[in-house]
């Protein structure tokens, strides 16, 4: 089997890959070559395996790659939501360019390969005639308020059209936003999700750009992988005709997940974050999904994590574990 992860030299890119080397098969078959697409190389550890083959650079100038014949496909590549506010243009070539040269390539390919993209839970927003519910579910209206969230719906269509004409064999997983992330803070409107986590526990001082009584849906990056997979390897008659399907995800209070913070790692820990609210971010994330829930996923076996206390300390075994995590990344705890 020849797959194709984009986006793969990135964290949940690179986590996604070492799991399905780690299984060796997906959907049934012997996973014999792993292609991964991004701007960086990926991580030393993937980069030694044989079965993997890298291509570093723009996704627009991989026109030929992309249509070389592959099994299947997770298209995780993206610019993200507050850099698609912050440059208007840069989104559409990264998002929405990219993602229609990757689905002709897959065309041109001819073999209907299986893909999984990767849908965000920022398809949904408000909008004056289609109020947005304290809980979106599989079958809310999306009204995307963010280039971003518009980006990511106008692909689940284009997939879902694709997919229609028998050129591939489509599915959009949307992404609840993944806590705790390792490394530094990215250009997301989401990253201080995993910033008031993951620097107190290194021992930093951080700021939280919204107010405590925020919610939002959270999933830790072991979860949302095997997620990924879980829909990868559903028949269509399991997806039920639809192809944009809700992941699960823990809806959780800003302040409750500082609370979990202190009750995992102790008062000292907690009281590294402040708040300090960010206009810019604040309204971006206003226009956010308070809540989620996942009754289709839920119908594959998938479930949200246990709790929040159980996601930050998956993320400090982690810290101690896997490849990828600082070495100073659990400095706070000592």
């Amino acid at each position: 089997m020849k797959l194709l992860v984009t986006g793969g030299g990135g964290f949940l890119g690179a986590r996604l890959s070492r799991e399905l080397l780690k299984r060796e098969q997906l959907a049934g078959q012997k996973i014999t070559q792993l292609h991964i697409a991004d701007l960086v190389a990926p991580p030393p550890d993937l980069a030694a395996d044989a079965r993997v083959t890298a291509h570093v650079g723009k996704m627009l100038e991989q026109g030929q790659m992309l249509a070389s014949g592959f099994d299947g496909v997770f298209h995780l590549a993206s610019a993200v939501s507050g850099e698609c506010e912050l440059d208007f243009d840069l989104g559409l070539r990264s998002n929405l360019d990219s993602t229609r040269l990757l689905l002709d390539g897959l065309r041109a390919a001819a073999n209907q390969p299986r893909l999984v993209f990767s849908s965000s839970v920022a398809v949904f927003g408000p909008d004056p005639s289609n109020p947005l519910p304290d809980v979106v579910t599989d079958t809310t209206l999306p009204s995307p308020q963010t280039s971003y969230g518009t980006h990511k719906l106008m692909s689940e269509y284009l997939i879902a059209d694709y997919t229609r004409k028998g050129y591939i064999d489509g599915r959009s997983a949307r992404l609840m936003t993944v806590s705790v992330r390792p490394g530094r803070p990215n250009g997301a409107a989401s990253s201080f999700f995993s910033g008031i986590i993951r620097e107190p526990l290194a021992g930093q001082d951080t700021v939280c750009p919204v107010d405590p009584d925020v919610t939002h849906p959270i999933a830790s990056p072991t979860n949302t992988v095997s997620s990924l997979i879980r829909v990868f390897e559903a028949s269509a008659s399991e997806m039920g005709g639809r192809l944009a399907i809700n992941l699960p995800g823990l809806t959780m209070r800003v302040g409750d997940m500082l609370a979990a913070l202190e009750q995992v790692a102790g008062q000292k820990v907690r009281q590294r974050v402040r708040f300090e609210r960010d206009e810019r971010i604040a309204a971006i994330v206003a226009n956010w999904a308070r809540g989620a829930s996942a009754q289709r996923a839920g119908a594959l076996g998938l479930r949200p994590d246990a709790s929040f206390q159980d996601i930050i300390r998956q993320y400090i075994d982690d810290c101690r574990t896997q490849p990828g995590y600082p070495a100073q990344a659990l400095d706070g705890l000592k």
